[in-house]
């Protein structure tokens, strides 16, 4: 096992892990990366929506030769229940600008590129190496770390722990505790190949084009959760998400969910005649603000979903994960500049650049709305959505009915399923909640 000492260890090479590896190496500290997979992206074969401002602010020119799949110019919002979904929809020209804002990825081919960046860029990675366990100081300050390689501890300035929402090394360490179940999602999701002419034709899409659905509802069998689908070049990922513990709760299949997904009305004809070759399951953290744990220590920081650092209202983590990643590395690298010890004192420049940022701006303005959602989860992915697509259908059903019959049975129903004051009530709150 390597002998020397490093600037700075990082633990993960997904998202937030390259990012603070690469931003560290290359401004030429000495960066050891350790990741347990047989490469980066190994265990990660899902689709992805990858954010370019964020990314460009690492790697200005990634455009030249990242593995992007389609941009994104169509959002759809869907609410769906068993039978029928209610949209809307955004698609705009804009889109297809000289640098596009929204890329489609698979995150396997993706993380492997960054990886490569992060090795071009000075730092010594070691995949296949699992950390077992942070290595202390006598006062208790993080030194290093031992691997289930051969030989003895490793020893850095610096750890960064980017080992994901379920990463053990930090819990067992005790610097954070282990996620609750009703502050982490597991998905599911599935591959879809199709030839790239069938995609475009399907979603009305040309060249490079992409179009993301996002759809909730019945779908999930009243637990707090999401579906989607992402067009890439030449499949569709596709999948759906519900909150740990109301899986523990409902004893639901997370695959009977996705396979209830992919055969509803309105996504079976997208991916009819697909060949699916891959399928896998993440936690994802889902707690918002108030769920974030202590983010630095003596001699460690934790970025991305190690740091519970997910925007589940707005379905943002790549960016999130690449900001906080880019901004830990920036201030290990002002700390190293000054000559400091990369002690809880000083690390706390992290927690304060961090807070400047849009990272916890954005998770601070919506700190309510997780627990308001999964509070009323039955009220927001069942009722509801029933009663939208009852009142459509009496609005579009032309039968000889009067339409001012129609309108007082629409009303009755929505008083029967959610007292009128229930609903201005979820209404009201939801509303605070997003102010």
């Amino acid at each position: 096992m390597i002998e020397e000492e490093f600037d700075a260890i990082v633990v993960g090479a997904g998202m937030s892990g390259n990012a603070a590896a690469y931003t560290m190496a290359s401004q030429g500290l000495t960066v050891l990366q350790l990741e347990r997979g047989e490469y980066p992206g190994s265990k990660n074969v899902q689709g992805a929506i990858m954010y370019a401002d964020m990314l460009e602010q690492i790697i200005p020119d990634f455009r030249d030769d990242a593995p992007l799949e389609r941009h994104l110019v169509e959002q759809r919002f869907w609410v769906m229940d068993d039978t029928s979904h209610t949209g809307m929809q955004y698609r705009s020209d804009d889109f297809n600008e000289a640098k596009p804002n929204r890329y489609t990825i698979i995150r396997a081919q993706f993380d492997k590129w960054f990886s490569r960046k992060v090795r071009q860029a000075g730092a010594t990675v070691l995949c296949e190496t699992t950390v077992t366990e942070l290595v202390r100081s006598a006062s208790g300050k993080v030194i290093g770390v031992r691997t289930d390689r051969a030989g003895g501890p490793i020893y850095a300035d610096v750890v960064v722990l980017a080992e994901g929402v379920n990463g053990l090394l930090g819990t067992r360490a005790g610097l954070r505790k282990m996620p609750k179940p009703e502050s982490v999602a597991l998905a599911v999701k599935e591959m879809h190949f199709l030839p790239d002419e069938v995609i475009e034709q399907r979603f009305g899409l040309q060249g490079d084009e992409g179009c993301v659905i996002e759809a909730a509802g019945t779908i999930s069998r009243s637990m707090a959760g999401l579906a989607f689908l992402y067009t890439n070049k030449e499949s569709i990922s596709l999948g759906i998400g519900c909150l740990v513990s109301d899986f523990a709760q409902t004893m639901e299949s997370p695959y009977v969910l996705l396979d209830n997904f992919k055969n509803h009305a309105s996504i079976r004809p997208l991916i009819a005649g697909s060949e699916v070759k891959e399928y896998s399951a993440h936690l994802i953290p889902e707690g918002g603000y108030k769920a974030i744990p202590q983010l630095f220590g003596d001699g460690w920081v934790a970025v991305g979903d190690a740091a519970q650092l997910n925007n589940a209202i707005h379905r943002e983590g790549s960016n999130l994960a690449m900001t906080s990643g880019r901004i830990a590395g920036e201030a290990i690298i002002e700390i190293k500049g000054r000559n400091q010890p990369m002690i809880r004192r000083n690390l706390a420049l992290y927690k304060t650049m961090l807070d400047k940022s849009f990272v916890v701006k954005d998770l601070m303005k919506y700190k309510d709305m997780p627990a308001l959602i999964h509070t009323n989860s039955r009220n927001f992915f069942m009722t509801y959505p029933q009663l939208m697509s009852q009142a459509a259908q009496n609005f579009m059903r032309v039968d000889g009915t009067p339409k001012i019959e129609k309108e007082k049975a629409t009303t009755a129903a929505f008083i029967k399923a959610r007292s009128r004051w229930g609903l201005i009530s979820d209404v009201v709150r939801l509303a605070l909640a997003w102010r």
